[in-house]
């Protein structure tokens, strides 16, 4: 869900309309940004014990686990996330695609450490739809496997219902999150505020589970455990997922509400709640079974079994939109091939839909139900993907706060070489558990990585074969008007990847109409390492002699690219007048096909054949209406 026209500022008056709309964003980050963290509890600590770690849940180990989760959830989330990494924002806008433009903008663009970061990112990009396919299956079925508790006959009837839910929550996106994401804060409060509850209830009862506030605890649990115990980083993870989510939602809230909700109520409540699992599990050590509903009293136990499904679809929501949003912006930057974009709302421009993207993570996600069938098994498969996500951000980080922090750099250098070093534990003790199931996440990453890699990498070859056939601009038209062709009335716009040479489509048009529009204009689009483009830098428009024009249309990599409307706005700014009833577009939609020792290896020319047959049109990606269109084919070679 996007809340676009939220602005930090707001959060921080104190008084009047500022302070409610202060706490309405405080409202809004607590229902959209915290929901994947805050399902956490249904599974961290029920993981942590199971047998794959083997781990006896006595005194000094269940302290030792608690104050493990704690110490992570303050050093990786509260330190690394929300104090430090949330200041690193490109325009306002967070996320690890927004991070990698910002770490590149450090450095010469086309060098080889802008390709690192480059290829750092995208493979961080590609993990968090790992994330994005695991969460919504993780939490929904740790939801529903409270009726185990509530009634162990029941058990048989997890995994229907777990794809039920999923299948009305995949099936109800492409009719937009406004109405239902209004209750989204509200559900969330109510969440947290049982969570702390449950907490304190169980705590009262062995307050001797406050001693893991103590990091002794934690040190001491590598003590008696050696070496093998960063095994259970596999699990300590867990209660860390969903930090990076805090900051790639910047942008919808700004960062002083996030921060207010993390500090003031959010961490709180879900300190609270390990620490009375905890508690519970000081009592009774059987409890280790499922501690978070355990710890739910017998009265409550069937009304929290339904919270905790409606936080998982929250939860699940946040992330499903957090794809479509991470896959608009992949596709501006030319990561992924163009995909047909719905807008769900008329208010707000953030809120999308994107079918190929939502119907690919219903497939994935109904899948992994199906494979693992418990929440058990999946928490096995995740983390690896969240934990490379938090190990590139930090490198990210550091690149970052080198270059643009110069009186904070040397602390915050520091700070980046103790979050490595957890961040590696994370990696390592997830990547332990790569035979068991953890291989899934880091496949898909690979598979995604390869395949955006493949389409940004034949583009460019797309682009040079088609600037190597081609003429320049400067020399063709001083020919052309030598023996100017019969001119019709109107506007010709042809759509160009490179403005210097001369469309295909003016090619076919001369060749096969033999006519010339009386005014004609060479568009070009792109689309900036920024989040939204500037006023001043929106339009570029040239002269070239002869009423040809060179038009440069700029987008940054949040916003939704209309073309029409940015040239209809031109002459606001003093540019040409466009009346698009009287204005045909054309464009050229080539046709690739695949050679052995050209650019890339055969299979990935083939791959980048089919990706680009199979792409949305340029033309309907900018929102060119089709009745103004003229599209003519051309065969490319790569």
């Amino acid at each position: 869900m996007s809340h676009a026209a939220s602005k930090p500022e707001t959060a921080g008056h104190s008084q009047g309309p500022g302070a409610a709309a202060g706490l309405a964003l405080i409202v809004g980050a607590i229902g959209v940004v915290f929901g994947d963290i805050g399902t956490s509890p249904l599974y961290t600590l029920k993981e942590a014990f199971s047998p794959h770690y083997g781990l006896d849940s006595d005194h000094d180990t269940v302290l030792g686990v608690l104050s493990l989760a704690f110490w992570s959830l303050n050093m990786v989330v509260t330190l690394k996330y929300v104090t430090i990494i949330m200041r690193a924002d490109n325009n306002g806008e967070g996320g690890i695609m927004a991070l990698m433009a910002l770490a590149q903008r450090t450095l010469r663009h086309g060098s080889r450490s802008a390709y690192v970061v480059g290829i750092l990112g995208i493979f961080g990009a590609s993990l968090f739809f790992g994330d994005g396919v695991i969460t919504p299956a993780i939490t929904v079925m740790g939801a529903v496997e409270g009726l185990e508790v509530a009634a162990p006959g029941l058990g048989r009837f997890v995994v229907p219902i777990t794809l039920a839910v999923l299948a009305l929550l995949f099936a109800a996106q492409r009719f937009g999150t406004e109405k239902v994401g209004r209750v989204f804060g509200p559900v969330m409060m109510v969440w947290f505020l049982a969570l702390a509850a449950i907490g304190i209830w169980n705590v009262i009862a062995a307050p001797e589970v406050l001693k893991a506030f103590n990091p002794w605890w934690a040190a001491r649990f590598f003590m008696e455990h050696g070496w093998q115990g960063i095994f259970i980083f596999g699990a300590v993870v867990l209660a860390v997922t969903g930090g990076e989510a805090l900051y790639a939602d910047m942008g919808h809230f700004g960062a002083p509400p996030i921060r207010h909700a993390w500090y003031f109520f959010v961490l709180p409540c879900l300190v609270l709640n390990y620490l009375g699992q905890g508690a519970l599990v000081l009592q009774r050590p059987d409890a280790v079974a499922n501690p978070f509903f355990e710890a739910v009293p017998g009265w409550a136990l069937y009304p929290m079994i339904v919270l905790a499904t409606m936080a998982a679809v929250i939860a699940s929501q946040s992330v499903i939109t957090g794809a479509f949003s991470v896959s608009r912006q992949a596709m501006q930057l030319g990561y992924i091939p163009r995909m047909r974009i719905l807008h769900t709302s008329h208010d707000t421009i953030g809120q999308i839909y994107i079918p190929g993207i939502n119907w690919g993570l219903a497939l994935m996600v109904f899948g992994l139900v199906l494979a693992f069938r418990s929440s058990s098994n999946l928490a096995v498969a995740y983390g690896i993907s969240v934990s490379g996500t938090m190990l590139i951000d930090t490198l990210l980080l550091a690149l970052v706060a080198r270059t643009l922090w110069p009186r904070a750099r040397h602390g915050i250098l520091a700070l980046c070489v103790a979050f490595f070093v957890i961040d590696l534990g994370f990696v390592i003790a997830n990547g332990a558990k790569l035979l068991q199931g953890a291989w899934f996440p880091v496949a898909l990453g690979i598979v995604l990585f390869t395949m955006m890699r493949t389409w940004r990498r034949g583009r460019e070859l797309l682009r040079d074969e088609i600037r190597k056939d081609g003429i320049r601009i400067d020399t063709f038209l001083p020919g052309l008007m030598l023996a100017p062709p019969v001119r019709v009335p109107g506007t010709a716009v042809f759509l160009t990847a490179d403005p210097a040479v001369v469309p295909h489509a003016l090619m076919h048009n001369l060749k096969h109409n033999k006519v010339l529009h009386e005014r004609n204009v060479f568009l070009h689009v792109e689309t900036l390492p920024v989040p939204y483009a500037a006023a001043d830098r929106r339009l570029k428009i040239e002269p070239v002699g002869d009423e040809f024009y060179r038009v440069h249309v700029r987008f940054g990599f949040m916003e939704t690219p209309d073309v029409p409307l940015a040239l209809m706005r031109s002459c606001d700014h003093g540019g040409i007048y466009f009346d698009l009833m009287d204005t045909t577009f054309f464009a050229s939609r080539e046709t690739i096909v695949a050679r052995a020792n050209r650019g890339m290896p055969i299979w990935r020319d083939k791959l980048f054949a089919l990706m680009h047959r199979n792409a949305a049109s340029a033309t309907g990606f900018f929102r060119i209406p089709g009745n103004r269109l003229v599209e003519l084919g051309a065969q490319v070679e790569i």
